[in-house]
């Protein structure tokens, strides 16, 4: 593998030329020193080193760079690379700048222009990042390689599993060369896709979420038998009650049945977010909090699936599918909820192969210069509608309602007024899609006049209503009639605590009908439906399962 990268980006050639031989006299035996002279140009390059599967360690921008700035070019960079340290090069008058970036970019450290001696201003810097960066390994440092057909819905559930675990991968179509150069040498045809290969050299054909889990360094079986906490759901308020249960000493376990961020994960930009005020895309939030439960030393598991809830005396018990068990002091249920199915006649059968739930980030670049449909008229939807307007010749954003006001955020109402290529049509509702091997058209009706008309398109998202799928829970905790989680004194009947409560006290706020067993987030019965509460909940969950274990 070629050595890790540091690379420089700064427009004045002279500043470019200057700070990459400094790094490179000091590191360029053991680092690959890149530089360019744009944002875009250092982002090409990051593409380039991203599809090798090499490693990127340092970034170091100029703030002051026309059409992206340092902060942008960082920005973007995250994307990409998130675990590289990040070092803006600023002038004097700058620093206010390079203070905010801490919060927009995660900012490691800002430097002041000039730096000579470098041995003094610059080499102390660059040595302290870069041990950090050793001491944390970098998933983007193999490659993986997807075969597939563009139309196709195991090969876009493969995409989608690796792009919303975080998990660098590098697309290839089964019918262009590269593709089939690939499948050649794996002694495969096209008639076996899709087709995973591995950064060792392992071929997936078609494989198991379970299977591809396994091979691309997720966690799949848990450590233990027993923990102090058992979170399931890695959701906003699964990874928040992770990330303050471990680092409060509890020995904690958070399963996951798909992939980390739940929902939120998924969302393109995420702008009413505390402390980022230029907004946070989901999968940095995500990572983000992923990578602190980890370091406080939270295990998380992936592709596992809780199928019961059992209390066997102190102890809560969680079966994962037949195959295993966990037992825990206490249990927080962050599950979330999923997007409710559209019933149109055809979108079953299209589904994964133009039809889509949530899945923005995955297929927007493929939706460029063509038309795109979405239903919904929540933020979520919202939020996807801005984000395929960089790509799409036009966004069209159909609503059962007649305007937005009762289900979105103004300040994304505001932003979907101001994008030209967006439109909104309300009282619209989908009847029906058609395709032959992918979607190709869909029939919409005016819920007010009963007309109908057909549209062309090949692109359709779906971001309606909110599922809990507690099912499993039938029987082992109180659910109300649309099967969210009941908690805290919604318990309460008549001032009677719920059947089966067998301790001298009322529950706590977000305990459900058993005990040491809590509900944070969208799961939860009354729960505001937003990103920054299910974290505080899980949070709080986490200060409430110490007080159950203390009385215990």
């Amino acid at each position: 593998m070629a050595n890790p990268t540091i690379l420089t980006v700064d427009d004045d050639p002279a500043v470019s030329r200057a700070v990459a031989r400094d790094i490179r006299r000091q590191y360029g035996e053991s680092y690959r020193v890149v530089r360019a002279v744009s944002g875009e140009e250092a982002l090409e390059a990051l593409r380039e080193i991203k599809l090798r599967g090499d490693q990127l360690a340092i970034m170091l921008a100029d703030y002051r760079m026309p059409r992206m700035n340092g902060l942008e070019f960082l920005e973007a960079a995250m994307d990409l690379f998130p675990l590289a340290r990040r070092v803006l090069l600023t002038a004097y008058a700058d620093t206010e700048a390079a203070i905010d970036a801490i919060n927009v970019v995660d900012l490691d450290h800002y430097l002041l222009k000039p730096w000579s001696p470098p041995e003094q201003n610059l080499y102390p810097v660059i040595d302290s990042l870069l041990e950090l960066w050793l001491a944390t390994p970098d998933p983007g440092v193999t490659e993986t390689r997807v075969v597939g057909h563009r139309w196709s819905a195991p090969s876009f559930a493969v995409r989608d599993f690796l792009a919303r675990n975080l998990v660098p991968y590098r697309w290839l179509i089964s019918d262009e060369p590269e593709g089939g150069r690939l499948l050649a040498a794996a002694g495969l045809t096209q008639a076996d896709v899709p087709t995973v290969v591995t950064s060792d050299g392992k071929t997936l054909v078609n494989p198991s979420e379970r299977e591809l889990a396994a091979h691309v360094g997720l966690s799949t079986v848990p450590a233990s038998d027993f923990y102090d906490l058992v979170v399931v759901g890695g959701g906003p308020a699964g990874l928040g009650a992770a990330v303050y249960g471990a680092s409060e000493g509890l020995r904690t376990l958070l399963v996951e049945q798909q992939a980390t961020g739940g929902q939120a994960g998924q969302s393109s930009r995420i702008e009413n977010y505390l402390g980022f005020p230029d907004g946070v895309s989901g999968q940095q939030l995500t990572e983000r909090a992923r990578r602190q439960a980890l370091k406080f030393g939270a295990e998380i598991l992936s592709t596992q699936r809780v199928v019961a809830l059992d209390a066997a005396g102190s102890g809560r018990v969680l079966r994962l599918g037949e195959e295993s068990a966990v037992t825990a002091h206490t249990v927080v249920l962050a599950t979330g909820v999923s997007y409710r199915r559209l019933g149109a006649v055809g979108v079953e059968e299209l589904t994964g192969t133009g039809v889509f739930y949530g899945s923005t980030v995955t297929e927007a670049i493929n939706c460029s210069d063509e038309d795109v449909y979405i239903v919904g008229g929540a933020n979520s939807a919202g939020q996807a509608a801005v984000y395929f307007s960089r790509y799409a010749r036009r966004v069209h954003v159909l609503i059962r309602q007649g305007d937005l006001t009762r289900s979105m955020s103004s300040y994304l109402i505001d932003q979907l007024n101001d994008i030209d290529v967006i439109e909104v049509h309300p009282w619209t509702e989908v009847t029906c899609a058609e395709g032959n091997g992918h979607l190709q058209s869909l029939t919409l009706r005016d819920s007010r006049s009963g007309e109908s008309r057909d549209v062309p398109t090949s692109w359709l998202f779906v971001f309606i209503g909110a599922e809990p799928h507690t099912d499993w829970l039938d029987g082992a905790v109180t659910r109300d009639e649309r099967g969210f989680v009941v908690t805290g004194t919604d318990l309460m009947t008549s001032g009677r605590r719920p059947a089966g409560w067998g301790l001298p006290r009322d529950p706590y706020h977000l305990e459900t009908s058993v005990p040491g067993v809590f509900a944070a987030g969208d799961v939860r019965a009354t729960s505001v439906k937003r990103v920054a509460s299910a974290v505080g909940e899980g949070a709080m969950a986490v200060s409430l399962v110490h007080r159950y274990l203390e009385a215990q």
